[in-house]
């Protein structure tokens, strides 16, 4: 019996289409191989644990960790060694091996905007093109009046930075109509030195490191949630799983809401980067909710 010709077409497409569908699932699972991000590591549990310490760990000061949106390229600070000052490096793949290269001898703290072409660094910045990052560029007003350690960016371009001072507010800075306004004091239970702020994409939680003398240690991690009335909540020591004797600071989500990064300072020239199932995280805020609850 002869088929006919519209059967004969449809299933004609139904292959190729089940082809391509094929071609473009290996082009995504390829995208998001394990082997490809996060320097190659198995993902971490519940407890921190040092990040890739055959690759990046050493006696040194490794600190202020930020990472590309596409996950393979990880920028840190490194102190010691051949390095005096802060040097800016990236451990990224290159011929099938983790390779570190040194951007600059000297430099800010690093945090990649959302798009990752832009590079901030405290008051300055960089942009990216297909030749590799630009010389370092200057903010200029209104940020060029505060001593910024760390700023960070939400996806819809608003900035929210520090300063390197005891008692220095936590500053926002919104972008309207391709500008950014005059920086304001952000309304948040802070304590008597607040740093390092990384804020949400979506600007629903920020996290920033403090000294107070119910932490743990020389400095702690903390979190608070935008709440219904967009309003910021109290300020969430991070417990003692993240938080210790020493100085844990400069906390960051991965750019996939994975997995949650900080450094631990032993003082001097020694800092580890760790990292951890972002969930530890995210669930201070029910845990929160539950105590506000029962009250």
């Amino acid at each position: 019996m002869k088929v006919p010709n519209y059967l004969v077409l449809i299933a004609m497409a139904f292959v190729i289409n089940a082809c391509n569908h094929k071609e473009q699932k290996s082009k995504v699972d390829k995208e998001v191989s394990s082997e490809e991000i996060y320097l190659g590591q198995n993902p971490p549990g519940t407890a921190p644990e040092l990040f890739a310490p055959n690759i990046i760990k050493t006696a040194f000061r490794e600190a202020a960790a930020s990472i590309s949106p596409n996950l393979k390229e990880f920028y840190f600070r490194r102190r010691g060694g051949e390095y005096t000052n802060n040097a800016l490096v990236v451990v990224k793949l290159e011929e099938d091996q983790w390779t570190e290269s040194l951007i600059a001898p000297k430099s800010g703290e690093p945090f990649l905007a959302p798009d990752g072409k832009t590079m901030h660094l405290g008051r300055n910045y960089r942009t990216k093109d297909s030749t590799g990052w630009s010389a370092v560029k200057p903010l200029g007003a209104p940020f060029d009046t505060f001593p910024i350690m760390r700023l960070t960016v939400a996806s819809n371009g608003t900035y929210y930075f520090d300063e390197a001072s005891k008692d220095g507010p936590l500053r926002y800075s919104r972008l309207v109509e391709g500008v950014h306004e005059e920086p304001k004091t952000l309304n948040i239970d802070v304590g008597k030195w607040n740093a390092h702020p990384f804020i949400a994409p979506d600007e629903s939680y920020i996290i920033w490191d403090d000294q107070r003398e119910s932490g743990y240690g020389d400095a702690d991690l903390y979190i608070s949630f935008r709440q219904k009335d967009n309003s910021w909540g109290p300020a969430i020591n991070l417990g003692d799983k993240i938080n210790t004797e020493f100085e844990d600071a400069y906390g960051s989500i991965s750019p996939d809401g994975k997995y949650f990064f900080f450094h631990r300072s032993y003082g001097g020239d020694k800092a580890d980067i760790f990292w951890v199932d972002a969930k530890v995280i995210f669930s201070l805020n029910n845990s929160h909710q539950n105590i506000k609850s029962t009250h």
